[in-house]
């Protein structure tokens, strides 16, 4: 049989292909007054409610990220990496292959707009003969990133809030107050419930909670930056040094390479883009509405960031004396020298704590969501005994079984930090790490394997700019367009991160100063392919039956010369 044109164009495509088109634009039309038509073709029921605009799912990826607070918590790692201009070019750096990542997942999306996400989209654009085992993969790397991260954002909320009140020093130069491991752990506790009753008790009201604390940021981002540069207690830098100062403390070189290692910093602020799609099921026309704000909400978040970062980069003094202040939090630190004394520098932090709750909100949300659907496929043990597919209707169509079940996950390997730092911090890295790895995932299966076909007919492609967001996303080939599988591969900006985000922030490395996330997330990848192998392919065969898998499902074996 004479193999088909590519899927760049020609004569002559495969019949399936044009069929599958057709099909998905004949539900993208429906899709305008109905969205549970297009669930009902991927085989699922609609049981969440469908509640939120596009403003709504944007602000709530916004706030996913929460860039004042995910910039805060995190400063150390570009401040020892480079300086101010690591601080500076990173996140403007980070935010540009981000935003390719960000237009690959939303072209794939406008195809599979399910609030199983990441997960469910590979299934659909893999190979038929491996798609099973790449969902269940990805799934739980999908799955255990969110749950991580939510414990990561808490957990931070926890030692911003600690390193404000440690700011205050008593008569001698000491801070009034250095938590016990188990004060933190109590602390963090207590951050996790109030996130957990806001989510589910005050659900229908989220969407207007997300609008108001995004005003809420940028007026708090407003008054820092204000108060800083006015009174500038010990002065302030020049133009030239804000933007042009490269200065690496961290032992790491070449230079290049710690700069590298200081984009920890713009990749945590940026690692939950992806979450928002398990939000699918709960906004009127997803296929159109969520990419959209993907993408949008990651512009908005690189210009919060430059208007947050560039300002305190002006009032930083001592860089030395702030990495190495006891209070361990960099921004309450800045903020007392640019301001001249610890209760103003407390109050501009106020806002910024108060955003970290609102962003643990969120990503207790989407995480539930993620929970949720990937149980509904029985892919998570015991979901049957949980409950972890039931919908709370009197809430307002809350999971709230994989809410909770989540919030227990977390609080319990939240006491890994009582115990070892160096532990719980690989806990904290592993996080961006398996989120990472979760989203390039169905890119690279679109692009390299099945070459960009299965997401013919999807709401919103953008043909050759979408193919060039995926190579920066994932990498390339020597070879033309289409690209062969791991001819010649060169790592793109995802596969690059995963290895660099292992690394420790400093040299040389101590035992407590080492950075643990790769074994985490070796670990984590292994178990689930091994629990695959022995238990999982007896029972889980892919997400729920519907008319568009086994459209896709039928794929013939010249479609692919992987399939």
């Amino acid at each position: 049989m004479e193999k088909p044109h590519d899927w760049q164009g020609g004569s002559a495509s495969p019949p399936l292909v044009e069929r599958r088109k057709s099909g998905l634009e004949d539900l993208a039309n429906r899709r305008d007054s109905t969205a549970e038509d297009l669930l009902a073709a991927m085989g699922y029921t609609q049981e969440l409610t469908r509640s939120r605009s596009t403003l709504n799912v944007a602000f709530m990826s916004f706030m996913l990220a929460s860039v004042p607070y995910g910039l805060s918590t995190t400063l150390y790692y570009p401040l020892v990496g480079g300086g101010t201009t690591t601080l500076i070019w990173g996140w403007c750096l980070v935010c540009a292959l981000m935003m390719c990542v960000a237009i690959s997942l939303g072209e794939i999306t406008s195809a599979y707009p399910v609030a199983g996400g990441v997960y469910y989209q590979t299934y659909m654009v893999s190979p038929t003969s491996v798609r099973t085992v790449m969902a269940w993969i990805n799934g739980w790397s999908y799955t255990l990133g969110n749950i991580i991260i939510t414990l990561s954002v808490n957990y931070g909320t926890t030692l911003l809030l600690v390193g404000c009140v440690s700011i205050f020093k008593d008569e001698n130069g000491e801070g009034i107050w250095y938590p016990t491991p188990w004060q933190n752990w109590l602390i963090f506790l207590g951050i996790t419930i109030i996130c957990n009753l806001i989510s589910s008790l005050a659900n229908k009201w989220l969407p207007i909670l997300d609008t108001a604390t995004v005003i809420f940021t940028f007026v708090g981002v407003i008054c820092i930056i204000v108060c800083g540069l006015a009174i500038a207690n010990e002065g302030r830098r020049n133009a030239a040094w804000v933007f042009g100062n490269f200065n690496v403390t961290s032992g790491w070189s070449p230079p290049g390479w710690a700069f590298c290692v200081g984009l920890l910093h713009a990749a945590y602020a940026t690692s939950a883009t992806g979450m928002v799609i398990s939000m699918c099921e709960e906004v009127h026309k997803p296929a159109e509405q969520v990419p959209k704000a993907l993408v949008g909400a990651l512009g908005l978040n690189w210009l919060c960031g430059f208007i947050f970062l560039v300002p305190l980069s002006f009032v930083i003094n001592d860089i030395n004396a702030i990495v190495n202040d006891d209070a361990a939090q960099p921004l309450p630190v800045i903020l007392r020298s640019a301001i001249g004394n610890e209760g103003g520098a407390f109050a501009l932090c106020v806002p910024i704590i108060i955003l970290g709750i609102f962003c643990g909100t969120c990503c207790t949300t989407a995480t539930s969501r993620a929970v949720w659907a990937f149980a509904r496929d029985g892919a998570v043990p015991g979901y049957e005994t949980l409950g972890l597919t039931k919908v709370n209707k009197k809430l307002g169509g809350v999971p709230l079984n994989a809410m909770m079940a989540s919030m227990v996950v977390e609080v319990l390997l939240g006491l890994i930090s009582i115990g070892s730092s160096a532990a719980f911090n690989a806990f904290n890295g592993s996080g961006v790490i398996f989120l990472t790895l979760s989203y390039v995932w169905p890119v690279a299966c679109s692009l390299l394997l099945t070459k960009r076909k299965r997401i013919i007919g999807g709401k919103w492609q953008l043909g050759m700019f979408g193919v060039f967001c995926n190579v920066v996303s994932i990498g390339e080939s020597s070879h033309h367009l289409p690209l062969e599988p791991c001819a010649n591969f060169i790592p793109g900006w995802c596969l690059f991160a995963i290895p660099l985000f292992s690394m420790p922030s400093a040299l040389p490395v101590t035992a407590s100063g080492m950075n643990y996330a790769s074994v985490v997330f070796v670990f984590g990848l292994l178990a689930s392919a091994l629990w695959y192998a022995i238990s999982g392919r007896k029972y889980y065969h892919g997400p729920a039956d519907g008319d568009l898998q086994r459209s896709v499902g039928e794929l013939p074996p010249q479609y692919s010369s992987s399939d």
